[in-house]
Parts: C-alpha cells; structure tokens; sequence
C-alpha cells in the first residue's frame, strides 16, 4: 500500500467516511449548457440562473453542491459519488476521492476547508471550462452537447435509429441541456466573466475544453488575459484542448500567445490536449473533418516552436481504433523522438494516452470479435517493447503508465459484465449505414477489416 496516499485516506477519514477535497477544489463547467460538477464522476446538474444573478461563483458555488458538501462535512456519503463508493467497499484500493484530495491543487487546502463551512463560497484550484459547442469536427463517439456540427446534422436529418437514439436532441431538450447558438446571449459565459478577476489569482491548474476552443473568442479573450495580468499568478498551470485542424492562423495566434507565456516565464507550464485514435483514412472517418496529415504538421509545429511544451494525445479508443493502433504507437514514437529535449524519457515533448470509450455502446471495443480485440494486446505489447527498458541507445519510450492504459483497454474488451452484445453490434450497423449515407464516406474502403462483420449485422 502506497504509504502517502494511505496518510491522506486517514486525514480525510478524521473528518468523515464520505470527505473529498474534490467537491471544493475542483470543478468542470460547461457554460455552453449551464452544467458543472465537481469532480468528473458525478452527474452534471444544472446551474440555476436565479442563483447565478446573485453570485457568479455559482458557476461552482450552487446550492445543489454545497449540500453535497455538508453531506461530507457532516460525515455522509453523498450518493452521487458512488463511483468511489463502489471501490472503496469492495476492494482494498485508493479510489479517487483519495488521488484528487492528495493532488498538488487540493492537499494544502485540506485544514482549511475542514474548519470551512459548508454555506460558504470557495474558489476552486482546479478549473476546466467550455465556453461553447462550437466545433468544425462530427467525431463519431461525439454528440450535439460539444460539438455545433452535430447539431446541424441531428437538426436536419434527426437523431440516429439505434437502440439508444443515438444524439437526439429531443431528448436533450428533455434534460434542458441543449446548448445556447452563438448568437444567442449566454449568461454563463457572462458571470464567469465578472467571476474571472476574482478566481484566476487562486488557481492551480486551468484548462480550456470544447467545443473547439481555438474557435471561441474567449478562449482568446483568458490567453490574453494570462498575458497581461501574469504576475498574479505566475505559477499557473496553463492547458487547452484543440483538435488541431482549425484554420493555421489560429494556430499561429495560439504559438504566438504560448511562446510569449513559456519563454517569459509568466505561467508555470504549457501543455496542449488534442486526439487522435487511429491513422490515415480510418483517423479521418472517426473524427470526420479531420486532415491527418495536418494534424502531425500542427504538432511538430507547436514541439518545435515551444520546446517546453507537453502535447498529450488523448486517444478516445473506441471499435474502429483496433487495425491501426499499433501504427499510431509508431508514430506516437517518432515524434517522441524527434522532440525528445533531452531529459529522461517520461519528460518527451509527446505523450499517449489511452482511455476507452463506454459511450455510445455501439463503438465500444466490447462489440468486436476476439480475434479483433487480440489486436490490443498486440499494440500495448509493441508499446512495452519500445518501453524505456528496451531502448538503451535512446533516452525517450513508453511510459509504464501510458503502456498499461493500453493494456487496460484489453481487460476492458474481454471483461464478463452485462454489455448486450448482439444489440449494440446491431446498433453499430445502424450507425455505419446511416452514418455513410449522411456524409458520403463509405465504410467498406475505409474499414475492410470489418466488411464481414458489418455484413452479417447488416442483414
């Protein structure tokens, strides 16, 4: 057992069984929709703009989460956090209510918010926002919520006829969660503005998500902030996600922006989040709008202009990653390589890192056949063999860490659980068809691995 997260685990258990840092330090808001959480796990719930007009932190601060938080400070545990619930009775593992508190963000807050009361405001050390769902890209695993393309598409030819109604917008405005237009006036994004001044002296880590942020305004709007007002807070953590295909002047705003930032010493450090899962042809087809080879241009760019900057490629792996993914570890290797800065190995300039993706069922890796899933392995074993350990002429590799969330994908594809197969290999079917005959790509060149597969759950 890991010795400082165990003394974390029983400093928190001093004040409760259910006491996160979390639920105060940390926070997601989508101000696209109004919705926030604190953390990740828990279902986003609504910010109430009566309580908003009052107070612009209740973008964080809603009444809804601090009676959550009384819950924890009054020794509960909140039922929306049975995430780590569920790990903590039934195995002896750190669940995530320990690794969040004992972040850098979170662990000197601990006293503090221990002696706090539960009515009061606190800003947040950790932020990630969405301004909008304005983006150029339809990924495949993506929906209406992020992403303003599919609003168009599901606008004009509905919802898709899987099992799950796969991104209907009906039902979306059923949760009041439909996203405002642009040309729509967004008290969200209008109190985190007056909030602004306030909470960016006292953050750890801010990250800017989408959408597509390099195509909002006040992504610009905060980069330029940072510029101007750094010495507040010189020591920020500064990252933002892109997909990297937006038109190259807005790249080059954003590398002009970050060279200034790292060069000068104004935040702590840069790091860009982008995705891709697979390569070519098959890359293009998951996230439609997508040019493959720009995006590789894009990242040498940004690696060679700011050397001290991280590029973490997220790779969302879903059904149609499988037959490439071992080409992708190659070239996730060669620009490890040729932006290596010389340090030791888990400090290259590029990183991998692999989630699999549990919606929609119908990309999940859990559709495909065994011989399909097999081809994981494959990958993770390729990823261990350019391990630091194997390579003894070069100081850049695979992580443990980045190597194991590959392998973790496998564990996932073959686990026994309650996944209805047949069902989702049918909605899957659905999916291609109907996904092929809106955007006139076709399946059967892209993805001949899987003709047969998609045949006989076509018929």
């Amino acid at each position: 057992m890991n010795t400082s997260y165990a003394k974390v685990r029983d400093q928190l258990n001093q004040k409760g069984c259910g006491f996160c840092l979390a639920k105060w330090t940390q926070v997601t808001m989508h101000l696209g929709v109004g919705l926030t959480h604190s953390c990740h796990h828990p279902v986003q719930h609504k910010i109430p703009l009566a309580e908003l007009k009052r107070n612009p932190s209740a973008l964080h601060n809603t009444r809804y989460k601090k009676l959550k938080r009384k819950e924890m400070l009054e020794g509960e545990r909140p039922s929306e956090c049975n995430y780590c619930w569920n790990i903590e009775d039934n195995s002896n593992s750190f669940s995530d209510r320990t690794f969040k508190s004992a972040e850098p963000w979170s662990l000197d807050q601990m006293e503090k918010i221990k002696a706090s009361n539960w009515r009061d405001n606190y800003n947040p050390r950790y932020v990630e926002v969405s301004f909008s769902n304005t983006c150029n890209l339809k990924c495949a695993y993506c929906g209406p919520q992020y992403s303003s393309k599919w609003v168009e598409e599901i606008e004009k030819h509905g919802e898709y006829k899987t099992s799950t109604e796969f991104n209907s917008i009906k039902l979306l405005k059923e949760r009041d969660e439909m996203p405002l237009k642009k040309t729509e006036h967004n008290p969200y994004v209008e109190a985190f503005w007056e909030w602004w001044p306030e909470l960016y002296p006292d953050l750890h880590t801010f990250r800017i998500t989408g959408g597509e942020p390099l195509l909002s305004p006040d992504t610009f709007k905060v980069l330029e902030y940072i510029q101007e007002n750094w010495e507040q807070n010189p020591r920020l953590s500064l990252a933002i996600n892109t997909n990297l295909s937006v038109p190259d002047k807005l790249i080059k705003r954003l590398l002009d922006i970050g060279e200034d930032l790292v060069n000068n010493n104004k935040i702590r450090e840069l790091i860009i989040f982008t995705s891709v899962e697979a390569i070519g042809r098959q890359a293009e087809y998951t996230r439609f709008g997508l040019n493959y080879d720009k995006f590789w241009e894009n990242i040498d760019q940004i690696c060679t202009r700011i050397p001290k900057v991280t590029v973490n490629i997220m790779a969302a792996f879903n059904a149609l990653s499988v037959f490439t993914y071992g080409e992708l570890i190659d070239k996730v290797l060669e620009m490890k390589g040729k932006h290596d800065n010389g340090k030791r190995y888990w400090t290259t300039a590029v990183q991998l890192d692999t989630a699999y993706i549990r919606w929609p069922p119908h990309l999940s890796v859990k559709i495909l056949e065994p011989e399909h899933k097999e081809l994981i392995l494959e990958a993770a074993t390729k990823a261990l063999h350019y391990g630091s350990n194997k390579m003894t002429s070069k100081v850049y590799g695979f992580t443990d860490v980045e190597i194991q969330k590959i392998k973790r994908v496998y564990d996932f594809a073959i686990a026994k659980d309650d996944f209805d197969i047949e069902k989702y290999r049918k909605d899957f079917a659905i999916f291609v068809e109907e996904n092929d005959k809106r955007k006139g790509t076709n399946f059967y060149e892209v993805f001949p691995e899987l003709k047969e597969f998609y045949d006989k759950y076509k018929s």
